[in-house]
């Protein structure tokens, strides 16, 4: 079920337990161009038959495309949704703004359209990850000015 969900970048998209799903820039013509080590790192979301709209979300807006492998992602206007290997649970968005793979990777709004703001995750991690920086950030040691 693909539903909505509010953080520090507005309102986004979620799939399955709450997860953040993101669409690649990279993608064209409704097309997945993300496979191999891509997908290992961007799992696809994937569905069984017609995958539904919860909360916020418009079940019209809501298509599947066939992946090479044979399996069937889910897409939201047009573009092919992806979980993020490292959002382990609900509220994380450490993909947002991500370059990996050669393009940008960003959360999707419930218009369809990418939300192009970096996020500062709330929950953050020590290690700082360098998936996107924040200008605005609480730590005074290393920050990304």
């Amino acid at each position: 079920m693909i539903s909505t969900a509010k953080g520090s970048a507005g309102t986004y998209l979620t799939g399955d337990n709450g997860r953040a799903v993101y669409l690649w820039v990279a993608d064209s013509g409704g097309k997945s161009a993300c496979s191999g080590t891509c997908a290992k790192y961007w799992p696809p979301v994937e569905t069984k038959g017609k995958p539904t709209a919860g909360s916020g979300v418009k079940a019209s807006d809501l298509g599947t495309i066939t992946r090479s492998d044979g399996s069937e992602q889910v897409t939201y206007h047009g573009h092919p949704l992806y979980y993020f290997l490292v959002d382990k649970s609900p509220g994380q968005t450490k993909g947002q703004g991500n370059n990996g793979f050669g393009a940008k990777w960003w959360l999707v709004a419930p218009s369809g359209n990418a939300i192009t703001t970096s996020a500062s995750s709330s929950l953050g991690s020590s290690g700082g990850g360098g998936y996107g920086g924040s200008s605005s950030s609480s730590s005074s040691s290393g920050g990304w000015g």
